[in-house]
């Protein structure tokens, strides 16, 4: 089973404190108007929004995390890893086409419903079979990690149909789908003494 660079680890770990830290920020300087409960984290970075330079830098942040998370994560499978680099890609793009304001947008919705779509897949399609393979790559933890994130998903798209919590829903998938990466390598980076290989 081949190492995972310790570089990964620093990657992977940025992504979801960009990603809240991101949120955080630009909801505190969007102020009053802004719910979080309610909106979506996208409306942060919608131009003309106070926030808007911090969540769009939160995602472009983001994006570069998957890509060199995916690039280093040579134990998982290579479905899994451009799933991965995809919902980088995804990341990078929302940032360059933001949400507006008020109102809908079907190039925004586009891509962030496949964002969502390969970073729920890439966990099942990263997996491996055999006793060497870290446990978080094995076919059941992958399996389990797609599972959540598509229920959260459809919790999300729920919500935001309903006009319901929506924000919640959406940083709740969205931060499990930035954490798993990490969950990932962190397990790799643990087995590799065992397996007798080096960094």
């Amino acid at each position: 089973m081949r190492s995972v660079p310790t570089w990964a680890l620093v990657s992977s770990g940025c992504a979801p404190v960009f990603l809240i830290m991101g949120w955080l920020v630009a909801a505190s300087l969007q102020g009053h108007p802004y719910d979080p409960a309610a909106q979506t984290i996208s409306v942060l970075a919608a131009p003309g929004n106070s926030g808007s330079w911090v969540m769009t830098a939160a995602f472009i942040a983001l994006g570069f995390c998957h890509l060199l998370t995916a690039w280093g994560l040579r134990p998982a499978a290579t479905p899994g890893r451009l799933a991965l680099a995809a919902g980088g890609v995804a990341a990078l793009v929302v940032a360059v086409v933001p949400a507006p304001s008020s109102g809908g947008s079907l190039s925004h919705g586009s891509v962030a419903a496949v964002g969502f779509a390969v970073l729920a897949a890439w966990p099942v399609l990263a997996a491996r079979a055999g006793t060497s393979v870290p446990w978080a790559l094995r076919p059941f933890p992958s399996l389990g990690a797609t599972a959540v994130m598509a229920i959260g998903a459809v919790w999300f798209l729920v919500e935001l149909h309903l006009h319901g919590v929506a924000g919640v829903a959406e940083r709740a998938v969205t931060t499990l789908q930035s954490v798993w990466p990490f969950v990932v390598v962190l397990s790799c980076l643990r087995g590799s003494p065992r397996d007798g290989r080096p960094s």
